[in-house]
């Protein structure tokens, strides 16, 4: 007999796992296939959800980054966006793509998702779940285990390559069936179900939405630059200002060639870049101020070193007192404006 060969969409979330689980215990060989983009969030030790969870189920990972597509897709969604710039359909659309193209380079036979039909509000539904599989070219063809008895039969399932009176038929947004199934299966290591993209908070998705307003083209450099630091928008230049020793390291790491930073000579403080094409006097004299501002220092006029390369440059600046002056330019602020006292 040939060996029926399946790819398992697979996030690292519990769903997934349980999917693959599902199609493993059918005999079917199952490569697992995860895109990595920017904005996913670290579990442990740098590695993503999905490095973290493939260890207790017996098959390979195949991770592909995609960060220039991905980026130029959540620009401009055709689906748009959920609560914040999270572009759920589009992303699921964009994902099954790659794994399309991935599937046909190993001969797999069918792919499966670990969708739960009326779990997300956004992408799971019946007519979502119609859409996505339509748009990314598998109509009738992309099955789903946890829900497929409650779903029409898939050509896997018309074809015998999977028994589909093995699979499940879970629906909505309560985990308990999946919870009962994971231990019945002896899967006990699985992450929370929110919280694994960054596209879904608030605070990050206002950052992006900056970037996206000011910049034509955007790099996954840019997009990593938004998890650290505190960021200010004044006219068309950027300031990022570090929160703690280790994202001062990551800043100087993070620095663009034409960036400027930072620093207080004498005095406990953050490292802070400035950013932008026209970095005028004005706009110096803020990045300086922003710097003495979240300093240690105790004086009213504080000297702040500044350069590209290395730093050869000063000014003296009056130390902002007033957080509410420094909120005005917070990114997600209407006022983006000069709005300190100079010297």
């Amino acid at each position: 007999m040939v060996q029926v060969k399946a790819i398992s969409l697979f996030s690292g979330g519990l769903d997934s796992i349980l999917a693959t689980q599902l199609i493993v215990n059918q005999g079917i060989e199952v490569i697992a296939f995860n895109v990595k983009t920017p904005f996913g969030i670290s579990k442990r030790d740098g590695l993503s959800e999905a490095e973290v969870t493939i260890g207790q189920l017996n098959v390979p990972l195949k991770i592909v980054t995609v960060d220039k597509d991905y980026i130029r897709m959540l620009r401009k969604p055709k689906h748009g966006y959920g609560k914040n710039i999270n572009p759920c359909i589009d992303c699921k659309i964009f994902i099954l793509k790659q794994a399309v193209k991935y599937a046909k380079e190993v001969g797999a036979d069918f792919l499966f998702t670990g969708e739960v039909l009326g779990e997300r509000p956004m992408s799971q539904h019946g007519p979502a779940l119609r859409l996505i599989e339509r748009e990314a070219g598998l109509k009738n063809k992309l099955l789903r285990p946890l829900s497929a008895k409650l779903l029409p039969e898939t050509f896997a399932e018309q074809r015998g390559l999977v028994d589909r009176d093995r699979l499940c038929d879970i629906s909505g947004r309560s985990r308990k069936p999946q919870f009962q199934l994971a231990k019945e299966f002896g899967i006990t290591s699985y992450p929370s179900p929110a919280g694994g993209c960054l596209l879904t908070c608030e605070e990050y998705s206002k950052k992006l939405c900056d970037l996206f307003e000011h910049k034509k083209t955007v790099s996954s450099a840019d997009v990593t630059l938004l998890r650290f630091g505190r960021h200010f928008r004044v006219g068309k230049n950027k300031i990022v200002v570090g929160r703690n020793e280790t994202e001062n390291k990551t800043l100087r790491t993070l620095k663009g060639r034409s960036d400027y930073y930072f620093e207080l000579p004498d005095i406990v403080g953050p490292i802070t870049l400035l950013q932008g094409a026209k970095k005028n006097r004005e706009v110096i004299q803020v990045a300086a101020q922003l710097t003495a501002f979240y300093s240690d220092a105790k004086i009213e006029k504080v000297k702040v070193n500044y350069g590209k390369d290395i730093l050869n440059k000063s000014i003296t600046v009056i130390k902002p007192t007033s957080r509410e002056e420094i909120d005005k330019l917070r990114v997600g602020e209407k006022t983006i404006t000069i709005a300190m006292s100079t010297q």
